[in-house]
């Protein structure tokens, strides 16, 4: 397994899967290992995948200082990636809360963003959210799902103000497409692998500047790739649009049927959507 150091001297660790030209993955959580990305929905077959583990996380060193969790001062470690890969411009992807540092690189770093993918993208670095409305007929697009009664009551108790462990958890089938064993297996992996001391980090005070970085991506002259899953509650499909209206050049793909996690409910159909925007603006 490849490391590299990263400018504070902290031992990183990334995974390899695929030939040709790298595309470096982001994962979320926060503070997530790259375990659950898997292969993409195949995209190995297209893409040599650099699928990071952030510091403190997976087979990566916990750092010295706790306080360089926070999601700004990651870029460091995405800019110490690329100059260990020896690329000059980079293919970045960043899932859920991975984009969120993805797009805060995309700002400081933009001469080094050849193309920019963002997958069921957390919105906190621009500050969007859909209104408790928009999420409650979001929510209610799932009524049909045996799960839903107890779920929509769970949403309802957090949108209240009365979020708990267990309604967290029960509000779970709501960012899968189809809430099966598989699902709830794929869960328990993710639960797992998450620092939660690093989590509560990540978006701490001073980690985003949504004005300032709303400012810098309508600068940002590298295509990017705004896709949305149909069913995902975390990032519903009318947030996604207004994300991917603050570039002047993004493309948004609202994947049918999928959830939080689009690769894991229709592989090919992800893996053919991530291939021609890469073949587009290739």
């Amino acid at each position: 397994m490849p490391f590299y150091s990263a400018h504070d001297g902290t031992r990183l660790a990334y995974h390899v899967a695929g030939d040709g030209d790298p595309l470096i993955c982001l994962p979320g959580g926060p503070m997530q290992d790259s375990t659950y990305l898997g292969d993409l929905g195949g995209l190995p077959e297209h893409r040599r995948l650099i699928l990071t583990d952030p510091r403190g996380t997976g087979d990566s060193a916990e750092p010295a200082d706790p306080g360089t969790y926070r999601c700004d001062r990651l870029v460091a470690d995405v800019e110490a990636l690329r100059e260990h890969l020896g690329l000059d411009r980079i293919d970045l992807l960043g899932h859920s809360a991975g984009a969120n540092l993805a797009v805060l690189y995309a700002t400081r770093h933009p001469h080094r963003v050849a193309r920019l993918l963002l997958i069921a993208p957390s919105t906190k670095a621009v500050d969007l959210e859909p209104t408790p409305q928009a999420r409650m007929e979001a929510a209610e697009l799932r009524a049909g799902e045996p799960w839903f009664p107890e779920a929509f009551a769970a949403l309802r108790e957090i949108q209240a103000g009365n979020a708990t462990a267990d309604t967290w958890a029960a509000v779970d089938p709501f960012v899968f497409g189809r809430w099966d064993e598989a699902a709830r297996q794929f869960q328990t992996l993710c639960d797992r692998r998450r620092n939660a001391e690093a989590a509560a980090v990540y978006g701490g005070p001073g980690a985003y500047d949504p004005e300032a970085t709303r400012a810098a991506l309508a600068r940002f002259g590298a295509p990017v790739l705004l896709l949305a899953g149909e069913l995902d509650l975390n990032t519903i499909p009318g947030v996604a649009a207004e994300y991917a209206a603050l570039f002047p050049r993004a493309e948004l793909v609202v994947q049918r049927g999928a959830g939080h996690f689009p690769w894991l409910d229709d592989p090919g159909r992800f893996a053919a959507a991530v291939t021609a925007f890469l073949g587009r603006t290739g």
